[in-house]
């Protein structure tokens, strides 16, 4: 957004805390970017707010917003339908017109009697564009990387869950030898915060590249989240990975209502990739399911095969597009 001319008040990597606990913590700075956000917006005097996904945070200003009389707009809703389902009440209440990117809301906020508008999945833009940009052996050379076949390791984009991750991702390369093992960071973090936890010499680290990796990647370990959708769009087999703080993992799983976490699996109904979960997350686990989808053909292309059903589901490309018409609509109505 900043690239697109918007002045940002805030960066998202000062806003983001992950966790019950960590939140908990960092109540008090929370509190005062809730503040600074209510001020800036009565300084601005903007005719109306968009809302871009961060739930914990918007849902807060977008009551606030309502109390001032401003129309508002939700791009990315919420995942209600993972836990706090009374959100929607808040929702009709505070939010003008929601947005959403995945086929099923749709219909999960039709059984609230709340019409929103489905645009689609940015992300078929996105790995478009890339897919026709895609130029594997200048990528290598770039970043010096061997001809061995690429496994990528997406190991998160907040500074919690990459430690909590890439630990552990860095300890299998030793495992697979005739592989070379590349680290997707992000340049909101220092090349030697990475490097703290990746022990093996020859795992390499790219920043701001993670759609390009994809695209020549063989397989992948994935952080829980977007980006196992993005893997799975750029049609690399993958494992989901996620492992919390013992007291949030424990909390989640007593409220979080869904029978996977990662969105691939959510959108097809169906365990599709596998999920690798707090104690399962370790090194042995992670080493017997890598070795099926990188060396068992039939496993492989079962879960291309249903990449591309995960494709057809989420309405092709344009979704970028069909979310500026609804914003400019809605502006104007």
């Amino acid at each position: 957004m900043k690239r697109e001319g918007a002045e940002l008040v805030k960066h998202i990597n000062e806003l983001a805390f992950m966790g019950f606990v960590e939140v908990l913590k960092n109540l008090p700075e929370i509190m005062n970017n809730l503040k600074l956000c209510k001020k800036d917006i009565l300084h601005f005097q903007p005719d109306v707010v968009i809302f871009i996904d961060y739930p914990g945070f918007n849902l807060r200003i977008a009551e606030f917003v309502k109390s001032q009389e401003i129309k508002s707009l939700y791009y990315i809703s919420p995942q209600l339908w993972a836990w706090n389902r009374a959100r929607v009440k808040a929702i009709k209440r505070d939010v003008d017109k929601m947005l959403v990117i995945l086929p099923f809301e749709k219909e999960f906020y039709a059984d609230y009697n709340y019409d929103v508008e489905f645009v689609g999945h940015p992300l078929l833009d996105a790995i478009s564009r890339y897919e026709a940009e895609s130029d594997e052996k200048l990528f290598r050379q770039k970043n010096q990387l061997s001809g061995k076949p690429i496994v990528a390791l997406l190991p998160g984009s907040r500074k919690q869950e990459i430690a909590k991750m890439l630990k552990t991702m860095a300890e299998i390369p030793s495992h697979f030898p005739s592989y070379q093992f590349v680290v997707a960071a992000t340049n909101a973090h220092s090349p030697k915060f990475y490097q703290q936890f990746i022990k093996d010499k020859d795992v390499k680290i790219v920043f701001n590249q993670t759609h390009q990796l994809l695209q020549v990647s063989y397989g992948a370990l994935v952080t829980s989240g977007t980006a196992t959708l993005e893997t799975a769009l750029a049609g690399v087999p993958q494992i989901v990975c996620y492992k919390a703080g013992s007291i949030s993992y424990h909390i989640a799983k007593y409220l979080i209502k869904v029978k996977y976490i990662s969105l691939v699996n959510l959108i097809m109904d169906g365990q599709i990739v596998k999920e690798l979960i707090q104690h399962d997350f370790n090194v042995d686990r992670i080493v017997s399911e890598l070795e099926k989808i990188l060396e068992n053909r039939e496993t492989r292309q079962n879960i291309i095969e249903n990449y591309t059903k995960l494709r057809n589901k989420l309405g092709g490309e344009g979704a970028s597009e069909n979310a500026a018409k609804a914003v400019i609509r809605f502006v104007n109505s």
